[in-house]
């Protein structure tokens, strides 16, 4: 699946992100949203490289406002990372893919 990352929605985020059994990463972003292109590439290779302990989807902010809404999820790239149902960790604004893996560690470190 190089190069895609799971798309959510409004309609199955509960089962995908808030039921799934790993932590997972939500990248709330729009198709206008310059620092959301530029982070997409890191995001996919952390997906790559540690798809066994996080999961990585992206959740079009435009098309689906109800969670961005829930989340209170004000500016974009907004990164919240979701273990047992609950936001754990959020990253607001564009990182280099280091700096988003530092601040992943807790859930991808060794």
């Amino acid at each position: 699946m190089a190069g895609a990352l799971k798309n959510v929605t409004d309609a199955d985020f509960d089962e995908v992100v808030l039921n799934s059994d790993k932590p997972v990463l939500v990248d709330f972003w729009a198709a206008w949203c310059g620092p959301c292109r530029q982070i997409a590439p890191s995001l996919e290779a952390i997906a790559a490289e540690h798809g066994e302990k996080i999961e990585i989807v992206k959740l079009n902010i435009d098309e689906n406002p109800g969670t961005a809404a829930k989340y209170g999820v004000m500016s974009i790239p907004t990164l919240n990372v979701y273990q047992g149902g609950e936001v754990v960790k959020t990253i607001v604004g564009a990182k280099p893919k280091a700096a988003i893996e530092r601040d992943l560690d807790p859930f991808i470190g060794q």
